[in-house]
Parts: structure tokens; sequence; C-alpha cells
């Protein structure tokens, strides 16, 4: 598989999501994709950034995108995650890191004075033919989610 360039169709695959689903990005073609990746269910930051996604799913909607979030945790971990905080889209379990790894979002962190890998918080924009628009990587949850539907409101038909 390719990895993900802006420009080429985004790298196609399937997860586990919430909801006892399994979801392909590809299953999307037609409208657009936001596709978030965040370090971990019920941190702060990924707390936040999740109910700022949810905050705005109106404007998502009527810029016809879905918003979706990968972690490596656990589906039963993001079924919590999303229940606790009324998350109205869904969260997909990427436990092994292949997705991660084609949207190369694994990087070596700093933790407690310790090397860690982890993934760097990171948005793609997918349009509606399944190509990769924009990407934001280490983002900063301020503001974020008004630079994504900004991103999409530019993208028009």
């Amino acid at each position: 598989m390719s990895k993900a360039v802006i420009g080429k169709p985004a790298p196609d695959f399937e997860l586990p999501a919430t909801g006892g689903k399994t979801l392909k990005l590809s299953a999307f073609k037609g409208g657009n994709v936001v596709l978030y990746f965040y370090p971990r269910d019920n941190t702060p930051g990924c707390t936040l950034e999740g109910q700022n996604f949810r905050d705005e799913q109106a404007g998502f909607k009527k810029l016809n995108a879905v918003v979706l979030g990968v972690s490596r945790d656990s589906v039963k971990s993001h079924e919590l995650f999303k229940n606790k905080e009324g998350f109205t889209f869904d969260l997909l379990s990427d436990e092994d890191e292949k997705v991660c790894k084609l949207y190369d979002v694994m990087k070596l962190k700093n933790m407690y004075g310790k090397q860690v890998t982890g993934i760097e918080r990171s948005t793609f924009l997918i349009d509606k033919k399944g190509v990769l628009r924009k990407e934001w990587r280490k983002v900063k949850v301020d503001g974020h989610v008004d630079e994504v539907l900004e991103a999409l409101k530019a993208l028009g038909d």
C-alpha cells in the first residue's frame, strides 16, 4: 500500500469501529472525510479535540463531510470514550498501527524523559473523490476544528 501524499488518492483501509462496525475509507467516496489521529482515549487534549469535532458536527454535515477519529486504543475503550463524551462520529481502532503507518503519524516522543513511539496528533482532509487534499501535523487543539472547517469550505464542490 502506498503512503498518504497530498494530491494523490488517500490510502484505503478497513478498521474496526464503534457501533460494532468495520469501516472502509473508500466506502465514503462521494462525500468529504476528515480523518483525525489522536494519541489516547480519555486524555485531556484528545478529549477536548473530540469535543470540538462533536460540537461542530452541524458544520461538517453542511459541508458533506464525515469525521472519523483513529487511535491505537481498543474498540471497547473507544465505545466507553464515545458514550462518555457524546461523540456523534465513529472512532476507529488501529491497534496494530497499520493505518497509522500508512499516514505516517507514528513518531518518537519524549514522555517523562523517556523516548516512546506514539501517535502525533494529525488530521487529513480527503475530498469526495478520495483524494488527500490537506494535512495538519503536530496539531494544537485550540482552533484546529475551525481550520479544518475553513479548508472544507475552500474545497467547494
